[in-house]
């Protein structure tokens, strides 16, 4: 009798260590399911490249406003033109903000990139300098204007030139692709100095170098020159040269870089960069 009373006792503990195991092994599926929940509302992580200065400032605004909505934003910044595109290529980064569209185009058709501009978010009107003429009037016959090297900078520049009545360009070229054998008129025999890399120029004018000097908004600004004010002449709004962010084809769609965009876009960050550049830098919502 005790031993079939041992055995039944036997019997039900084994049963009720099932059961429980049961329970707990239900407490760690839960839990399990639990932490997907919680996987599923962790902030998503995205790396982005900005050259150091302008496109940085403006995504460090955008920052706080991209957590708040789950998006665990990380800058990285770059001082040149080539890494922030080959970062993206390797994967080291999610996208970029640094280039416009005919800089963007350029590199893809040059180097295979399979890129594509997620959204533009601003423009860098360029603009002319001088420390020895107050207007492009005043510049004399043989007057010296120094240039960037780069060949997507040199047709904005030629067509800004163009506009402002110094000089003319063949009839249908392609302007964007423009270069100085392309000028057709040179009423002034203006020399168009185009061996300097863009990073330059703002020393090239500081130092009082040629007659003008033709430099991109962001680098002036960094250099503490003002666009507005210090220039001799400045570009339209109506410029094509506008700043994007530059993602992988295909990552466009994910949800990251789209509430990304979404928010660069946002009133409250147009309104920040009109505020803090003072028309200097010009954003847009396309």
């Amino acid at each position: 009798m005790k031993k079939l009373l041992s055995f039944l006792f036997l019997s039900v503990f084994v049963l009720a260590l099932g059961a429980c195991g049961t329970a707990d092994d239900g407490k760690t599926s839960s839990g399990g399911e639990t932490g997907d929940k919680e996987d599923a509302t962790e902030p998503t992580k995205l790396v982005v490249g900005a050259s150091n200065g302008l496109h940085e400032i403006i995504l460090k605004e955008a920052k706080p406003i991209l957590a708040e909505q789950g998006v665990e934003l990380e800058i990285k910044p770059y001082q040149d033109y080539i890494m922030p595109n080959q970062d993206l290529d390797s994967g080291d980064l999610d996208a970029n903000y640094f280039q416009h569209i005919p800089y963007l185009e350029d590199e893809i058709a040059k180097k295979g990139y399979d890129f594509v501009n997620a959204g533009g978010i601003h423009i860098e009107p360029i603009a002319v300098y001088s420390q020895k003429y107050k207007s492009l009037d005043e510049l004399p016959k043989g007057a010296t204007i120094i240039i960037s090297n780069s060949v997507t900078d040199q047709g904005r520049i030629l067509s800004m030139l163009e506009v402002e009545g110094l000089i003319k360009l063949k009839d249908g070229i392609n302007k964007i692709e423009a270069t100085v054998d392309d000028i057709v008129e040179n009423p002034k025999k203006l020399k168009i100095d185009a061996n300097s890399v863009p990073e330059m120029l703002t020393q090239y004018y500081l130092n009082g170098e040629g007659d003008a000097v033709v430099i991109n908004s962001n680098f002036a600004i960094d250099a503490g020159i003002s666009p507005i004010e210090d220039s001799i002449a400045i570009e339209g709004s109506e410029s094509p040269y506008v700043n994007v962010i530059a993602t992988r084809n295909g990552d466009e769609n994910n949800e990251g870089i789209k509430k990304l965009i979404e928010v660069l876009h946002s009133k409250e960050i147009q309104d920040f960069i009109l505020a803090e550049w003072k028309g200097a830098v010009v954003p847009v919502s396309k």
